[in-house]
């Protein structure tokens, strides 16, 4: 695979059975994301966002195409191989922020670390240091009701990350905050992508949010439509030494070269 490329999708189609005849929630998607990149996902609500993202992270499996997770190629891979490469590799942010109630923040930021069985020592230095990272070492002993909304989805963020992931995906992690709060957490998600070399899938039908991607991609009725290179990406030189300038969409072929691809 191409040198810092840790998620890749070739064909990425998934077809549902209706009454009304077939459904086609993702079809044929192809997209990669790098180390240090927010990809932003765009659409109106049924475009097929939630779809590509459960695609993306190995949550559901494609009717046709595939998905490669760094080299792993894992169409053909069992229950127990997906499950065992989602937990090395993926972490995921929710937006109805998905925290057990009576479990403290701590407590729900440890909590893959347990499932993951990691040793007690170690789980209680992650958690410190991914409590650190949102911000929240001071509210590490109070419950989700304790919380603020924004609080709440920094908590669910620091759960995300508290693995190590090489990809965070995110479905919507700003829908139940309000704008202020929203940006606050995109904000805080480009941060961790930028300084801990993580990669960002995250949805949104937000305009507001668009502002943080590296790189944004349109859908609807589950194709993409558009691939725009925006933030740090926009202006570099593509292979011919010309410079990308930042609004209009490119086809894909331009932004495979803008990429030095």
């Amino acid at each position: 695979m191409t040198t810092g490329i840790v998620l890749r999708a070739e064909g990425l189609t998934r077809t549902f059975s209706s009454p009304a005849g077939d459904v086609h929630a993702c079809a044929d998607v192809d997209l990669e994301l790098r180390s240090g990149e927010i990809l932003v996902v765009r659409g109106a609500s049924g475009a097929g966002k939630t779809t590509l993202l459960n695609l993306l992270g190995l949550l559901d499996r494609p009717t046709a195409g595939r998905v490669w997770i760094g080299d792993t190629e894992t169409t053909g891979l069992d229950e127990d191989a997906l499950a065992q490469l989602r937990r090395d590799n993926l972490g995921f942010v929710f937006q109805s922020f998905g925290l057990i109630p009576v479990l403290s923040a701590a407590e729900n930021i440890e909590l893959p670390l347990r499932i993951a069985r990691t040793p007690p020592a170690e789980r209680t230095a992650r958690v410190a240091d991914a409590l650190a990272l949102v911000g929240l070492q001071a509210h590490a002993a109070q419950r989700p009701a304790e919380l603020s909304g924004g609080q709440q989805q920094r908590v669910g963020i620091a759960r995300g990350i508290v693995t190590r992931p090489r990809i965070l995906i995110a479905d919507e992690p700003t829908g139940q905050l309000d704008s202020r709060t929203a940006g606050t957490v995109m904000d805080l998600i480009g941060d961790l992508v930028h300084t801990q070399g993580l990669a960002a899938v995250v949805s949104t039908h937000d305009p507001l949010l668009v502002q943080r991607a590296d790189r944004l991609i349109e859908l609807h009725d589950g194709r993409i439509t558009s691939e725009t290179l925006r933030g740090r990406v926009a202006g570099r030189e593509d292979q011919r030494g010309e410079t990308v300038s930042r609004t209009a969409p490119l086809t894909r072929a331009e932004a495979r070269a803008a990429r030095g691809e």
